[in-house]
């Protein structure tokens, strides 16, 4: 049985004051404000973006042997999306599953995942994903004919724990021609500074339509470490190549809260979910995908933030508004 819907989805909740794990001072954390203050010339500090709030709630890997919150079924998918979206999450990042857990590119399931949470989760933007681990060469887009409101699009290959993530020239460009023919927009898979730059030629040269969503990954094995120079260095690198873009701080394990306390402080959007971590902390397992969602629903509010409705995410993806 299905909860009802809460009317309040993506309000603000409240938070606290600073603490002692290292962040930044209160002036530093609304440096995106002072920058858009001095831009403008204005001494009316400007109200700060809300932020998206992505759940990845099931990913190619977790299983519930790993944690039993993690959704496998398409019920469960549904119903774990259903609580997070309530939580305050407006983007769900999707895969699906085989019954013995395995990852799977199956359309027949990724539409029966869109039909329920379209049903239960109104509005809420929906991100295909087209990994590597869930399919090979075009087997990873054949959902995309489905038009979801997004999907993933890593523009460049790179080394992940156990294997090379292979993304050839020629796979991305077929994926990007396919999110384009369908109107779907893709979320840029940075994993190295590369791909920033791949994708901006890709936008330029006319294979995705713009303005670009990107979200920065840190933390894979043998990939990019969580490193704060390096990701005001992507920031700052996106900025000048892409002004219009916009962008998500997502890291796996333990440093998925401290992507998101950098990405709240320096104005940009969420990820969270048991995809990329499991845990609540290093002696709890997290209770669920709605429980990480919350945490972060609330930590927005002590950068001077607050989670984005579905109205504003949309409006500022660029995404058509909900039906």
């Amino acid at each position: 049985k299905r909860r009802p819907r809460r009317s309040t989805q993506g309000a603000t909740r409240g938070g606290g004051g600073l603490d002692s794990r290292g962040r930044a001072p209160a002036s530093a954390r609304l440096s995106a404000c002072d920058t858009m203050r001095e831009a403008e010339g204005s001494d009316v500090m400007p109200e700060p973006a809300p932020c998206i709030i992505t759940v990845a709630i099931t990913g190619s890997l977790p299983r519930k042997e790993n944690n039993p919150a993690v959704p496998i079924t398409i019920a469960e998918q549904v119903e774990s999306t259903q609580a997070a979206f309530e939580a305050g999450a407006t983007l769900a990042h999707l895969h699906v599953r085989n019954d013995d857990q395995t990852s799977s590119s199956d359309p027949a399931k990724f539409a029966r995942l869109k039909e329920g949470l379209e049903r239960h989760c109104p509005g809420m933007i929906l991100q295909f994903s087209t990994g590597g681990r869930s399919g090979a060469g075009k087997e990873r887009g054949a959902m995309l004919a489905l038009k979801p409101d997004m999907a993933s699009l890593a523009t460049g290959s790179c080394n992940f724990p156990t294997r090379v993530y292979e993304n050839a020239p020629d796979l991305v460009d077929w994926l990007a021609a396919e999110m384009l023919a369908h109107g779907v927009k893709p979320e840029i898979e940075a994993f190295d500074l590369s791909m920033i730059f791949k994708a901006v030629e890709m936008e330029r040269a006319g294979k995705i339509k713009g303005p670009l969503h990107v979200q920065f990954v840190m933390g894979v094995k043998n990939a990019m470490p969580v490193d704060r120079a390096t990701f005001e260095f992507y920031i700052a690198t996106l900025k000048r190549l892409a002004p219009e873009a916009t962008w998500t701080g997502a890291a796996i394990g333990r440093d998925q809260l401290t992507l998101n306390r950098w990405a709240l402080e320096l104005g940009g959007h969420c990820r969270t979910g048991l995809e990329d971590n499991v845990r609540w902390d290093k002696d709890r397992l997290a209770p669920s995908n709605a429980a990480l969602v919350g945490r972060v629903a609330e930590l927005c509010a002590e950068y001077g933030r607050r989670p984005a409705t579905v109205a504003e995410a949309r409006a500022l993806l660029h995404l058509q508004p909900a039906a």
